[in-house]
């Protein structure tokens, strides 16, 4: 914990003489849990430091910074001894997580061990529960003096953390704002409750975009590796009081059977601790849709680090609330094994109930102690084992194959394709699917040819290494192994230039590194047999290193060579330089580059002269950069190809020929009240990459007088659905606001695009010149201005094809790009698109279709059912409309901040909606 801050902790006899723990009471005026209540970050954040020098059983660790610049504070409980020998154990977990070590030194290092409980709250800070139990654990903890708690100090280390320190201030002092407590509501928080993304802020752990998601992650995954984690969340079922799992199925392929087990195990000692006390209303697996697969979240992406994941979903707010009567929810089963009677209930019952919640996972912790550190070695083991030799994970598609191999075999009526299906008396027991000859266990589940890697490649002379980069940073704040060759070396029959790096699968955080790498094969999982597909609880599909278009080699042998391991810190893009010619008369830059649009926004900054090339350069790819020289030019080159690993050619002639002249752009990017997350991620998007750009809301777009302030407007996805009226249409949470109810700084945000104010305005500042750049939803703008576009998932009636026919949730899929268009200059011809759902045309006269479906196989990870719809349709286009253009991204290109293999869509979009066509001579 290199940036561990700790307070002065009283000791000895003086400490027990004089030790009084303040209560919340004492230090907020009210109760945790009390009802119209709540605290904020910054209560918290001074009750804890208080606490710190109040009892000798707790520490306190600033983790980081937030978004707004907050330090982000992570309390460390547990006996006093076991706190002066915090860096011992912590040292102890790190091992066993790693798994580098004999069983026996393992089982040595179990009976020695402290089990690592995380307990976070808050991370939905609208979903007050967590952020509140977080204040009222740490006080009982530090206060209690019963038999149980001492136990559960001398035998674990709790790690509790606030998880968005940023929306608990706002969401608090919202909610208090009200002197007459009646009146106090959650309802129109104004903005986004995390800086950039709100509710996505548990969606970014797989690539760790956010300061909040960086900071736990190194804790979870690199400084603490706790055994088990438990994420606190709020929206219990209906008729119930809380979730709590086991989760349904299906899980994911790449977990180890013990992650899965322990949670199971978990789960089940927290719903009996409730139970024996008479609390109902926890349900589990089909009581609610989470579930065992995705990879994004801060809970499942513990998972594939072997870390016993349990997320929670409660009910209960400071407002009080009743539960409703529903007559299944009535009924005793094996999922709801104690229902709850409906009646009114209070913040503190739900205070309560976590409380005995995290109590459960302590005990389980305590008493399971040297088994639960034993099987965490033991989970890392497995991993590195599996990474060492040839290995194969089934899949349903190599299920499929199973079949398929069964079907083609002669029918013998003996352990052939003809075998009976087994009943409920068969041997085994259990109904299910005839046996297969048992050869063909080894001949197709063991088919060499679909072995798992033993390690990926990533070469340093790819096209686009800064991103390649990005990727490895990713990697490495999620705590894997990454090593870097200091010199060239040789794999599989290829040579690899220095600087590529080498991810091998032969470490504990395999199964991570497989999620990062390898695409995902989600369960064709229906509703019931034959029916409609189960929607998964989030997306199907993420391969993380195809979404960010990196190059990589897979290898199925130990690759070793000049290799060295990286810390786990930040790497920089490798520095680039100018090359070429010493007196030039400009230079040329590589559009393929994303880091590319970094440097000609520097560029345009400084009053530079920016061109792309209209025709492919045999080197630098389509839409290559042309920068005449100037004086003002070179030192803006040098610092960027240093910085961002950008190459710059000196060239001692100037090219000839069309170009693509870019100017100074201003940049509107819509927003409205409340706060729209895939706006706030182009938002954080546009900052990375330097683009200047302005936040615009409806108030403004109705104004009109549009051309005056902006060359282009960015409308993501969700500002804009098709029907919009003004009554409580639109994308954003909430429905549409009367400004006279919310204070005056927010007013201009209030409203929501309509059909019959706001596009008018929007069709008059295309006309003029303008340009929009529309993505998902948002499309719909350019049937509302006139264009020929049209639904392709139609029917022979024109109807939307319903779901039993296409439904794709989240998933990568497989484009064409024409990149000899501006809009796509510096991509391949094909790149992976996530999709979600997402819209996608038949475009008429007058519409240039830049990406779409050619084929009826088009998905690389993930799910798509009635995938075959897709051939021939147009994902992305472009049109003139007067003197301006359209710009229509069907797919989130911008998703969460992972698909950076599709960023250029919508930065190409944005410059070159106010570019002018030029003729370089």
């Amino acid at each position: 914990m290199k940036r561990a801050i700790s307070f002065l902790l009283l000791t000895g006899a003086l400490f027990a003489q004089t030790a009084k723990i303040t209560t919340p009471r004492q230090a907020f005026g009210f109760n945790v849990g009390d009802d119209y209540h709540m605290a904020s970050y910054t209560q918290l954040e001074a009750y804890w430091k208080k606490l710190a020098t109040e009892s000798d059983r707790m520490k306190l660790v600033d983790i980081g910074l937030t978004a707004e610049g907050r330090h982000q504070w992570m309390a460390v409980i547990s006996s006093p001894a076991n706190i002066k020998n915090l860096e011992h154990y912590r040292e102890i977990s790190q091992r066993l997580a790693h798994a580098e070590m004999t069983e026996d030194a393992a089982r040595a290092l179990a009976r020695e061990g402290k089990a690592v409980v995380w307990v976070d709250g808050g991370l939905h800070a609208t979903e007050t529960v967590g952020s509140q139990q977080e204040i009222e654990m740490v006080y009982q903890m530090v206060s209690r003096t019963d038999a149980e708690t001492m136990r559960l100090l001398n035998d674990t280390i709790l790690l509790c953390v606030l998880a968005n320190p940023d929306g608990q201030e706002l969401v608090a002092n919202w909610y208090m704002r009200e002197a007459d407590e009646k009146k106090r509501t959650l309802n129109n928080i104004p903005r986004l409750y995390e800086k950039y993304i709100g509710h996505d802020n548990n969606r970014d752990s797989l690539t760790s975009n956010m300061a909040e998601t960086t900071n736990m992650n190194r804790q979870l995954f690199i400084e603490w590796n706790p055994q088990i984690m438990y994420n606190h969340h709020q929206s219990g079922p209906a008729g119930e009081v809380i979730f709590i799992p086991p989760f349904r199925d299906p899980v994911n392929h790449n977990l180890d059977a013990l992650v899965t087990l322990g949670i199971q195990a978990v789960g089940t000692a927290m719903h009996e601790r409730l139970v024996a006390q008479g609390k109902g209303g926890s349900g589990m697996r089909t009581q609610a849709n989470y579930d065992g697969w995705w990879d994004g979240g801060m809970r499942n992406t513990c998972t594939y680090h072997n870390t016993i994941s349990i997320l929670t979903e409660i009910i209960g707010g400071p407002t009080p609330m009743t539960i409703p009567l529903i007559p299944e929810k009535q009924l005793y089963i094996s999922d709801l094994p104690l229902p709850i009677a409906p009646r009114e209930w209070h913040y503190r019952e739900s205070i309560d109930y976590e409380m005995e919640n995290n109590r459960a996972i302590l005990d389980y912790a305590s008493k399971n102690r040297e088994t639960l550190l034993y099987n965490f070695y033991r989970m890392g083991r497995n991993s590195i084992e599996r990474g060492s030799r040839d290995n194969w994970t089934v899949t349903p598609k190599r299920i499929d194959a199973l079949r398929e191999a069964a079907a083609k075999m002669p029918s013998t009526g003996r352990g052939g394709r003809g075998a009976a299906v087994g009943g409920g008396d068969a041997p085994g027991g259990g109904r299910g699917e005839a046996p297969v000859a048992a050869e063909l266990y080894e001949k197709v589940l063991h088919d060499p040819a679909f072995r798992d890697a033993r390690g990926y490649i990533i070469p340093a002379d790819q096209a686009d290494f800064p991103t390649a980069t990005k990727f490895i940073n990713s990697l490495l704040k999620n705590g894997i192994t990454v090593m870097k060759a200091s010199a060239a070396f040789e794999a599989a029959g290829k040579k690899y230039p220095a600087g590529s790096y080498v991810v091998k699968a032969a470490q504990a955080f395999r199964p991570m590194v497989r999620e990062m790498f390898e695409p995902q094969d989600h369960p064709r999982d229906a509703q019931y047999p034959g029916g409609p597909p189960a929607p998964p609880y989030d997306i199907a599909g993420w391969t993380l290193a195809m979404q960010m278009g990196v190059d990589y080699d897979r290898v199925f042998d130990d690759v070793n060579g000049p290799f060295v391991k990286l810390k786990f810190e930040m790497q920089p893009p490798e520095p680039a330089r100018i090359t070429g010619a010493a007196s030039p008369a400009g230079y040329m830059i590589s559009h393929r580059v994303n880091n590319s649009f970094t440097l000609m926004n520097r560029l345009l900054k400084a009053g530079a002269d920016v061109y792309w090339l209209t025709a492919p350069d045999a080197e630098l790819g389509t839409g290559a950069i042309w920068v005449p020289a100037s004086a003002s030019v070179r030192p803006v080159l040098e610092k960027g190809a240093r910085e961002l690993g950008v190459a710059v050619h000196a060239v001692a002639k100037s090219p000839a020929g069309q170009a693509i002249k870019i100017k100074p752009v201003r940049i509107g990017l819509y927003d409205q009240y409340g706060g729209m997350m895939p706006s706030g991620w182009i938002r954080w998007l546009f900052e990375q990459f330097e683009f200047p750009f302005e936040i615009v809301y409806p108030t403004t777009l109705d104004a009109g007088n549009l051309r005056s302030k902006f060359d282009v407007i960015v409308f993501a996805d969700g500002a804009m659905r098709r029907g919009n009226t003004g009554r409580g249409a639109g994308g954003g949470r909430g429905g549409v606001t009367d400004p006279s109810t919310v204070p005056e700084e927010y007013r201009a945000s209030v409203g929501r695009i309509t059909e019959e104010k706001t596009m008018p305005e929007i069709k008059k500042f295309v006309e003029s010149g303008g340009a929009i750049v529309t993505v998902g939803s948002s499309t719909t703008m350019a049937d509302l201005l006139g264009l020929p576009v049209d639904n392709y998932l139609v029917d022979a009636a024109k109807k939307p094809l319903p779901r039993d026919q296409f439904y794709i949730p989240g998933s990568l899929m497989r484009a064409t790009i024409d990149n000899t268009n501006p809009l796509a200059y510096g991509m391949p011809k094909n790149a992976e698109v996530f999709f979600d759902n997402s819209p996608v045309f038949k475009v008429g006269p007058g519409v240039n279709p830049v990406a779409g479906f050619v084929g009826k196989q088009t998905l690389d990870s993930g799910w798509a059912w009635g995938q075959e719809f897709l051939d021939g349709a147009t994902a992305v286009a472009e049109a003139k409309v007067g003197e301006g253009k359209v710009f229509i991204l069907g797919p989130e290109v911008t998703f969460r901040g992972e698909p950076h293999a599709t960023f250029k869509l919508l930065f190409n979009g944005v410059l070159e909606g106010n570019s002018q066509a030029s003729t370089l001579k």
